[in-house]
């Protein structure tokens, strides 16, 4: 959808069909409020049903012979009480109803159409009501028990992914809203030299898609990917990276703040380099060369983004993936719960709930999709003898999921609960490398001028009291215990 469709053009389309269809209906002059809002829910629900990415209603069309007329709707001047139309109808209509006006003079006669967007997650309603269209006719969808089951079969299949972000464009336009050379450089794959072609690869990765019409949508997943500016894109405008910097340790006074415009596959590199580059770093003399040594893993930096972009929950509206820079730490949060409990990020198989963005994040060399993007960061964090990062999930709105890199600290300086983690996670990695964590291994682990044997046999007798590892063999001597995570 966008009112930067060619309405004249998609008017003179939808004529073309023989008589009313499920997801289009014509009017003339007809603006009764309670009327629009029981379409948008028919004409919402029969376009998911027909797995159609946009419906419409268009005023100025005669219904019988489809010629233009004109009409005198204008819905900016409507009204429900002291209550616009437009955001009366979004009062009414659940919270998945995504429809946009447009208006345009046609064939010298003024037409409004009204672009529908396909339910995605659960029905639209309108007034705690759902509809649907059988032919011409608008009904109450429990009316039709078989077209019911079939409307929420397709919506239990459907994915936010692959639902219209901007549809009724022509190839130029829906191009001309995406970095779609991006999109090649980052496969390695040579620049089609026609539009078609270009077309033709988008199409095949859902980042376009061709309607019935002849015109082309851009999905939500070709949107948050690949937009040149995110608000183009209603649907997915509130999905923009944020990165914010903080003087100190608390949120009372920003540096500085920047909203990436693009999609994530055109900000990615330029956000860790300004990641990087806000955190502190130091330069190193060793022999005759000078070594630049940074605060956090770049690989650490790179993974967590990564997986904050890709598993967050794409329906959970009005929030996106904010970075969060801060003196002693940096904090990456996407929407949504964890599919998997946090404490088993190391060793669970790799889940998502966002399938077709974490393909494309995988072929575009991001990340990985083997489930080991946790093993890494440990392991770089390990390598800077950091403490273990911190994943932290909330409820309410939807839920989020908090993911830290925590600065160096000298272990004498770390809380116990930050040393019992890190012995956790220790723990962990051995395992999956199939090893076991020893005492020697811990120590090694915390670096030179860390703890002494007799303080980590200490923390590991606490780590097994909180019952995070266990011996592998309790009956052995102390000098010889090894140690693997309490799951394993």
């Amino acid at each position: 959808m966008g009112t930067d469709v060619d309405i004249a053009l998609l008017v003179k389309e939808l004529c073309h069909h023989d008589a009313e269809t499920e997801w289009i209906e014509f009017k003339t002059n007809n603006s009764d409020a309670e009327m629009i809002g029981q379409r948008i829910s028919a004409l919402a629900n029969s376009a998911c049903r027909l797995g159609i990415p946009t419906a419409y209603m268009v005023w100025g069309v005669d219904d019988k012979t489809h010629d233009v007329i004109g009409s005198s709707f204008r819905y900016r001047l409507e009204k429900r009480g002291n209550e616009e139309l437009e955001n009366w109808l979004h009062h009414q209509l659940t919270d998945n109803a995504s429809f946009e006006f447009a208006e345009d003079v046609v064939c010298e006669k003024h037409v409004t159409v009204l672009m529908v967007q396909a339910a995605f997650c659960h029905t639209v309603d309108f007034e705690r009501v759902p509809y649907i269209r059988v032919g011409s006719y608008t009904k109450k969808l429990r009316e039709y028990p078989v077209i019911e089951s079939e409307v929420w079969s397709r919506i239990t299949k459907s994915d936010f992914e692959s639902i219209a972000a901007k549809g009724g464009l022509t190839l130029p336009d829906a191009l001309s809203l995406l970095d779609f050379p991006k999109y090649f450089d980052l496969l390695g794959a040579p620049m089609p030299q026609s539009r078609d072609e270009v077309a033709h690869y988008l199409c095949d990765d859902e980042i376009i898609l061709r309607q019935d019409d002849g015109r082309y949508a851009v999905t939500n997943l070709g949107a948050i990917l690949l937009a040149k500016n995110l608000k183009d894109f209603p649907t997915v405008a509130r999905k923009a990276l944020r990165l914010v910097q903080y003087k100190g340790r608390g949120r009372s006074e920003i540096l500085r703040s920047k909203d990436y415009e693009g999609g994530y596959a055109v900000e990615f590199e330029s956000a860790v380099e300004m990641i990087m580059a806000l955190t502190p770093s130091k330069e190193d003399i060793i022999g005759a060369v000078r070594v630049q040594t940074t605060a956090y893993p770049e690989r650490a930096i790179r993974e967590i983004l990564a997986n904050a972009l890709i598993h967050q929950d794409l329906t959970v509206t009005g929030s996106g993936p904010v970075v969060e820079v801060f003196s002693d730490r940096v904090d990456f949060t996407n929407p949504g719960t964890s599919l998997v409990d946090l404490m088993r990020l190391v060793d669970n198989p790799p889940r998502s709930r966002n399938q077709k963005l974490a393909s494309l994040m995988r072929r575009f060399r991001f990340c990985e999709e083997l489930g080991t993007g946790w093993d890494r960061i440990i392991s770089s964090c390990e390598a800077l003898y950091l403490p273990a990062p911190k994943a932290v999930e909330y409820e309410g709105a939807g839920g989020s999921v908090r993911i830290s890199l925590l600065a160096y600290v000298p272990y004498r300086s770390m809380s116990l609960r930050d040393r019992v983690m890190a012995c956790y996670w220790h723990a962990c990695i051995c395992f999956t490398n199939g090893e076991t964590m020893t005492n020697k291994s811990l120590r090694c682990r915390f670096g030179e001028g860390g703890p002494s044997s007799s303080t980590v046999s200490k923390l590991l007798a606490t780590a097994v009291g909180d019952g995070l590892i266990k011996p592998v063999d309790p009956e052995t001597a102390p000098r010889y215990m090894r140690y693997v995570p309490a799951w394993a």
